[in-house]
């Protein structure tokens, strides 16, 4: 045999040597799970806890670790559907935590070695280069293959690859921002012009067109300044946006007679004040009117904090009785296990139905999975390609709040799905933020404190159905809103 054959096996096997020890060097540390411990409780915090593991990247940071503390959990799950020994369930999922734990300490190195990159590539997500196509795609590939080397402990190949890709995700950004949200405001501000919206409503238009230049200028001049880069691009979409609306205002408006006009905007007011419950006050002047409302909100706005405040209170207190109680009692902590799970088993399915009966079924689809009941969201609707909450969805989502509160402060996990038209990358993004718009309705409206809310978007990767029929796809485009109650849920 040649030399160089040799000489060329050699490296082969030195290579494949050092990736198997780089491997096995990379051992779990897996604390066992007490036997004691429910199975289906622990499945569930290990859900949760991978929720707010893809939330925070870790599926991209350490890919490989997450994909296998994925799969344990699906083991996990399999295994207690199947009846398996409880003590080999717990096992798994101790396996799945100390996989979860390597991908996390990995994370903390991904994240310093590769700090800039990051940055930058979250930033250029959010402008929307997901949208550019193969030059995104290209430089997503490139962030995994550093991720991946990083998980194999090759640092100095991601030391050395991380500044040309920093680089490539910061020029995708400033593209998706002019592309992206500067190319929206253009084709408006264009529209506009062919509908003569610049003759019916010109200070709006040329607000519209001045937000446009300077957003534009300040991006070519100020690529680094990256904050209020931002903030000029959707200014100047913001007020595009607004000016078909004052268009469409000042075409209703525009044949009325004083008298007309004035009726007109009185109603409007007076819906809201209605609505409120506050003091019908049309024998007053506009400005008292407008005072009035905003009165009425601040006041329900206080009183809705108070109740919250109190009934956290009161929780708490009902908390504490329990725990005495449970002590005068002095009945043995197994029998007291066994008694509390039968329990809050009654009155998980109690609330059950109580929640079924909120939705109709052209709402929502619920049910139970294990612990927990999943709220599957047939009714919401986006904009396309959009994740902004329009207000026909508010009803809905009244009821997800109510259907929430039912179980006290349970943990929640908004899942967003979407059908697989489109790139991966796009549909991962997409359903990231529309999940995570439902997540900042509940948090405004003090469903629940941030820490028990988590949004998760996995794209196309989680089908129902087909996505070979329009049937099917209609069924992959959804919200699903899970619902983990505490193991004692609130007294039987």
């Amino acid at each position: 045999m040649p030399m160089w054959k040799n000489i060329f096996y050699i490296i082969v096997i030195v290579v494949l040597l050092s990736f198997v020890g780089a491997c096995s060097s990379t051992s779990l540390d897996v604390k066992p799970v007490a036997e004691s411990e429910n199975p289906a409780d622990q499945i569930n915090r290990l859900e949760n806890d991978l929720a707010d593991a893809h939330k925070n990247q870790l599926n991209v940071l350490a890919p490989t670790w997450f994909a296998k503390a994925e799969s344990s959990l699906g083991k996990a799950k399999k295994g207690l559907e199947q009846g398996e020994d409880p003590s080999e369930v717990l096992g798994i999922i101790a396996e799945g935590q100390a996989q979860l734990q390597k991908a996390e300490e990995i994370t903390r190195v991904t994240r310093t070695t590769m700090a800039d990159v990051i940055k930058n590539r979250n930033l250029a997500r959010q402008a929307g280069a997901v949208k550019l196509g193969y030059d995104y795609t290209t430089a997503e590939q490139a962030f995994l293959s550093l991720t991946k080397s990083i998980e194999r402990g090759n640092l100095a190949y991601a030391d050395k690859q991380k500044a040309e890709l920093a680089e490539t995700f910061r020029s995708l950004e400033l593209r998706a921002i002019k592309i992206e949200t500067l190319g929206e405001v253009r084709k408006l501000i264009q529209q506009a012009k062919n509908s003569k919206v610049d003759k019916i409503a010109p200070r709006s238009f040329n607000l519209a067109q001045n937000k446009l230049s300077e957003a534009d200028a300040f991006i070519t001049q100020h690529p680094y300044e990256k904050e209020m880069m931002h903030q000029k691009a959707n200014e100047a979409l913001f007020m595009s946006q607004r000016l078909f609306q004052i268009v469409d205002q000042s075409e209703k408006i525009k044949d009325m007679k004083p008298e007309e006009m004035t009726l007109w905007m009185e109603k409007n007011l007076y819906e809201i004040t209605a609505k409120l419950a506050a003091t019908d006050m049309r024998n007053q002047p506009y400005k008292t009117q407008v005072k009035n409302i905003l009165g009425s909100i601040d006041a329900l706005q206080k009183d809705r904090q108070f109740m919250f405040d109190k009934v956290k209170t009161l929780k708490s207190e009902i908390e504490t009785k329990n725990l005495q109680i449970t002590d005068l009692e002095g009945k043995t902590r197994e029998q007291q296990i066994v008694k509390e799970r039968l329990a809050a088993e009654k009155r998980f399915n109690q609330l059950f139905i109580e929640v079924q009966n909120i939705f109709s079924p052209d709402e929502a689809e619920v049910y139970k999975k294990g612990n927990s009941l999943i709220i599957r969201l047939r009714a919401i609707q986006f904009p396309v390609g959009k994740s902004v909450i329009m207000p026909d969805n508010y009803p809905l989502l009244s009821k997800i709040q109510q259907s929430i509160r039912t179980f006290g402060e349970p943990d929640v996990i908004i899942e967003g799905h979407t059908d697989s038209t489109g790139s991966n990358e796009i549909n991962e993004h997409l359903s990231q933020q529309r999940s995570e718009s439902v997540r900042q309705y509940l948090l405004a409206n003090k469903t629940l404190s941030y820490d028990r809310i988590v949004a998760v978007g996995y794209g196309s990767s989680k089908p129902l159905a087909s996505n070979a029929t329009e049937e099917g796809r209609a069924v992959n485009r959804r919200i699903d809103v899970i619902i983990k109650p505490k193991a004692q849920i609130g007294g039987s």
